[in-house]
């Protein structure tokens, strides 16, 4: 993390001094889809009722669960990936409840303690360079916890995609939704980039699956074109029984609630959403291809919009002034770990000048 912090902040520092050329930091640098903002302009002086309350947060609710194949569920729209898993596993969890994860989950590592500071502990379990949580890691833990002087763990918390850019398969959900069916675990599916797991080659799951097999996931809008919003589906409606109350006593209901049902409403009537993960994709498919075919080793395969690659040092100055990235982590004591982002604003045209640029510097 030490590594990451001392990035960002030479990061920082150069874009005081020179125009960087290339944008791969996150997916979330640029605003929203144009759409998106024409369906907030377009909104601007109606009038509308807050806190959700209003025709576009109803029709949005009402598109998801129709695109989940499950009418009942409970739909909540909020502010941020943090906020909605603070909030989402606080309204599930007893008090004496823990949360197992995996190392690398954003809840982990990300969130400065947010879920800790509803009172639930973390269990983080190690996991491989993928990212992903394996039921027998899962049962491991649940037996280790067998104990009345120890929390209990109540929920178990994975990505889709995961930290690392990986695709959870449906035998995989399904073989963890079953675990923890049989330990009375909730399951909850964090979607900040679900869009890029739903489009993402060989992806065989489906929006219905989640609500088939998970108690509670999120669908990121943040990440994938919308300007902020997150939307949580509990699909048995009574877990989100006054779920409302929670979320605005854990600060996540927005007065002007219904700029997230626009956002997503233009995001999901048509196929605009998942139209914006699938082209990440295929900008990072051929971002990924293209490092290759200069020599640098991947650190982990990518199927989504998240590559990492590992880089000498001595190539980190001018890889900076070249573009945007992140230090994920060391690889060895003369290696870093990078990690280059696209997005729904990424062009064919900004791969090819990188991989042309960066291919000088090689």
């Amino acid at each position: 993390m030490a590594a990451r912090e001392a990035a960002i902040s030479l990061w920082n520092s150069i874009c005081e001094v020179c125009e960087i050329m290339y944008q791969f930091r996150n997916d979330y640098s640029f605003g929203a889809h144009p759409k998106v903002l024409e369906a907030l302009a377009a909104t601007n002086l109606e009038g509308n009722i807050g806190y959700g309350g209003d025709p576009y947060c109803d029709r949005a609710a009402d598109r998801i669960r129709q695109l989940c194949g499950c009418p009942q569920a409970e739909v909540q729209f909020l502010i941020g990936g943090t906020q909605v898993n603070f909030t989402a596993i606080a309204a599930l969890l007893r008090p004496w409840e823990g949360v197992i994860c995996p190392a690398t989950a954003h809840i982990n590592g990300h969130e400065a303690g947010a879920v800790e500071a509803t009172g639930h502990k973390l269990i983080p379990l190690p996991a491989g360079r993928d990212g992903k949580l394996t039921p027998a890691a899962v049962a491991a833990a649940v037996k280790e916890y067998d104990n009345p002087h120890l929390v209990r763990p109540g929920l178990v918390y994975i990505s889709q995609a995961t930290e690392n850019g990986a695709v959870y398969t449906l035998a995989e959900l399904e073989a963890l939704s079953a675990l923890c069916r049989e330990n009375s675990l909730f399951l909850f599916v964090d979607g900040a980039r679900l869009g890029a797991a739903l489009t993402a080659c060989g992806c065989d799951m489906s929006l219905a699956d989640l609500a088939r097999l998970t108690d509670a996931f999120t669908i990121g809008g943040t990440k994938n074109g919308a300007l902020m919003g997150e939307a949580l589906v509990i699909p048995d409606p009574a877990l989100g029984r006054d779920f409302f109350r929670i979320k605005k006593q854990r600060g996540g209901v927005l007065a002007k609630g219904w700029l997230l049902g626009v956002q997503f409403e233009a995001l999901l009537s048509g196929t605009l959403y998942f139209d914006l993960a699938a082209h990440a994709n295929r900008m990072a498919g051929l971002l990924q291809q293209g490092l290759a075919d200069l020599g640098l080793e991947l650190y982990v395969p990518s199927a989504t919009n998240q590559i990492f690659v590992s880089v000498e040092d001595s190539l980190l100055p001018a890889l900076e002034k070249l573009a945007a990235w992140e230090v994920w982590c060391k690889e060895d004591e003369t290696h870093t770990v990078v990690r280059f982002v696209t997005c729904f604003h990424t062009s064919e045209e900004d791969i090819n000048g990188f991989l042309g640029e960066l291919a000088k510097l090689l």
